[in-house]
């Protein structure tokens, strides 16, 4: 039983990782004949685990990711996938480097599961991340502007060490949007690390934004020094579908 003074003190120190051990460290310092030293180290180890997974948790919400994604919980034999590629980017050297990474494939492949599973590994690495759509990036962009705020969502793109920009041409964007991407990614660039995902080839990236030069600038810096990720095969999403449902479907949709 831990006294109550004792209890009151480590609250006040905003020890709680200490609160939620104590009692079973006593016992074992106890039982093991720890000598005080061996016990400050197993009580202090403990606050540092609990503060360590509150940090990731923190920067986790503060992500915004859709989903919470693994490496393991990808299936690597359904589409040809690089295993080694995807998890040496799961070390996140590339954003100690500050090198981007552009994931190309046709829609349902994984590109925003693998993104944001390496977004998770950052964080555990004690990075900060943002994970946005395309469509993401263009809404709090134009909010700002409609609220005339001294560019604080400019600044919070700016600051993460890792930026995970998904659905790129999932469809046309307005012009405005290519030039928010575009302010993005040069004040990015060789600074911190940005991380795409496309479904379209960079050719049509032109017509997507409606800016061939706003196309250009932003994938020439994309490009310079980029880690190319591609992926081809089937929809996660029909791989429980069978062929005579798709079938079906496709007749209905003529």
């Amino acid at each position: 039983m831990i006294p109550d003074s004792l209890h009151l003190t480590l609250r006040k120190l905003r020890l709680s990782g200490i609160i939620n051990t104590l009692a079973v460290r006593l016992q074992e310092a106890a039982g093991n004949s720890l000598s005080h030293q061996e016990f400050l180290e197993l009580i202090l180890q403990d606050e540092v685990v609990l503060r360590d997974q509150r940090q990731v948790e923190r920067r986790t919400k503060a992500a915004s990711f859709r989903n919470i994604n693994t490496l393991d919980q990808f299936d690597f034999h359904f589409n040809e996938v690089d295993r080694k590629q995807l998890y040496q980017l799961a070390t996140c050297q590339f954003v100690r480097d500050g090198r981007d990474v552009l994931f190309l494939g046709p829609p349902g492949v994984g590109k925003s599961h693998l993104v944001q599973a390496i977004g998770q590994h950052a964080i555990r690495q004690g990075l900060l991340v943002l994970y946005r759509s395309i469509f993401d990036l263009a809404r709090d962009f134009m909010k700002e502007e409609a609220l005339g705020d001294d560019s604080r969502v400019l600044r919070n793109y700016l600051k993460v060490d890792l930026l995970i920009i998904d659905d790129m041409g999932m469809k046309e964007l307005s012009r405005k949007a290519g030039e928010y991407l575009l302010e993005v990614i040069m004040r990015r660039h060789d600074l911190k690390s940005t991380v795409m995902t496309t479904n379209r080839p960079l050719n049509d990236w032109g017509k997507l934004l409606g800016d061939n030069a706003a196309a250009t600038a932003i994938l020439d810096r994309l490009m310079q020094d980029s880690e190319i990720i591609k992926i081809t095969g089937k929809s996660y999403r029909l791989r429980n579908r069978s062929c005579k449902e798709l079938d079906s479907d496709v007749n209905v949709t003529k």
